[in-house]
């Protein structure tokens, strides 16, 4: 049976899937937290006749569908939700507050980037292959993932055991599978071989002055005016120090210091985050904000060396050439000219590849292909009249507080791309 056939007759009603979408986008979880979403998820598999396993890493889990032999491919879907107020004003948007467990403070929570998106079509994946089970062979593993936003998710299910025989038992994968919903317009789907994704590195950094009263700054070593020169030089790296053929991003999201307008404060803290697309430039890039930093300090008479906490790094998606090809002619075929396989790289970072990178192969070391493609979540007309307009800014992208995929034809694509993958391996 060809693939459109297949679909055609084994493809569910997207409408549960629908309301379940709506659901979670009502009732996100924060990294760590991410309960609803995985228990909707393992209650789904365990409905169909997956072999569940949960706790892995955290809210992690896999499903398991032995349909006899054949390759086995690993399908991922990631879980967890975004500190951010949202703003969309859609009938279903999230009001939650809750407690974030890794700082203790209450706050605003909404899935803005799409991964309530990513569970609902991954659920949908899951049915489609059962109903059409007599039509190929091998083993899926649905694996639902939490913590990417923090990158600590894969890295958790690895170090829980996810492959080890004595823990979770996951089979081996021979190839792994994954998607992203993007604001590029609803109905399409994109690949590329090679860089597909940024490394990204995030750091806390603390500054050391004196404090004391604003009229006396003399007395004092200012922590605000040392961090204001930080970042300000932090912006040349690029400019000046990136080959210009090569993409790199320092950003500073958060600078803290002090707690009223008439005290010079002792301490300053920054968080700085760095996207770079090869191993050499991030080298680069990462000893020039240190070598800054610490001049800087130097040059402001800071009291002590500044303290750095490395809070998060993600690793470079580079997508094997044999599998995204073979991947790229299935969307081809499936998809014309909704399929764009020269994709241009995400401007954000995955841990995606951890799952992969670190899987055992059978040469006895460790990793295995894997492949990694977007597709598009933005309603194409008002997708085409911003970029008629060249307005294209005017669309929310991920991590907005307006970022809220249209829920068809989006979930409908993110189904049939992760269908035609899976099945263009599953012969």
């Amino acid at each position: 049976m060809d693939i459109q056939t297949l679909l055609k007759t084994h493809k569910p009603s997207l409408a549960p899937y629908e309301a379940v979408y709506k659901n979670l986008h009502q009732n996100p979880g924060l990294s760590l937290q991410e309960h609803l979403a995985a228990e909707t998820a393992a209650s789904h598999l365990s409905s169909l006749g997956y072999e569940v396993r949960t706790a892995i890493g955290g809210t992690g889990l896999i499903g398991i569908l032995s349909n006899g032999p054949g390759q086995t491919v690993l399908l991922r879907a990631d879980t967890d939700a975004l500190p951010v107020e949202e703003l969309t004003g859609l009938e279903y948007a999230s009001k939650k507050r809750e407690v974030d467990v890794e700082d203790g403070v209450e706050k605003s929570v909404m899935h803005a980037c799409g991964h309530d998106m990513h569970v609902s079509v991954m659920m949908a994946v899951a049915e489609t292959l059962v109903k059409s089970r007599e039509e190929w062979r091998g083993m899926v593993v649905v694996l639902f993932q939490p913590n990417e936003e923090r990158a600590g998710g894969a890295k958790a299910m690895i170090a829980d055991g996810l492959y080890d025989v004595q823990r979770h038992a996951c089979p081996v994968p021979d190839v792994v599978l994954g998607q992203h919903v993007m604001p590029l317009p609803a109905g399409t789907v994109g690949t590329r071989v090679g860089a597909f994704a940024s490394a990204a590195d995030s750091f806390r950094v603390t500054i050391y002055g004196r404090g004391g009263h604003a009229s006396q700054p003399h007395r004092t070593i200012d922590p605000v005016l040392m961090a204001a020169h930080i970042v300000v030089r932090l912006q040349s790296i690029v400019s000046r120090e990136v080959d210009p053929r090569e993409a790199a991003v320092v950003t500073v999201g958060s600078v803290v210091a002090g707690m009223t307008e008439n005290i010079i404060p002792g301490e300053a803290t920054i968080k700085i985050n760095v996207r770079t697309v090869t191993p050499e430039t991030r080298t680069r890039v990462l000893s020039a904000i240190k070598r800054i930093v610490k001049a800087e300090c130097e040059a402001s008479g800071a009291t002590k060396e500044p303290l750095w906490i490395s809070t998060s790094s993600f690793p470079f998606t580079i997508n094997d050439q044999e599998t995204t090809e073979t991947v790229a002619a299935a969307f081809s075929k499936h998809f014309g000219d909704k399929h764009v396989p020269e994709s241009a790289p995400l401007g954000g970072s995955e841990d995606f590849s951890i799952l992969a990178t670190e899987a055992p192969n059978k040469s006895g070391g460790k990793g295995v292909p894997y492949s990694y493609w977007c597709f598009g979540g933005s309603d194409p007309e008002k997708y085409e009249e911003a970029r008629k307009k060249g307005r294209l800014e005017d669309v929310p992208i991920n991590h907005s507080a307006y970022f809220a995929p249209v829920i068809q034809p989006t979930m409908s694509t993110g189904v049939d791309a992760m269908v035609v993958a899976a099945l263009s391996f599953l012969k």
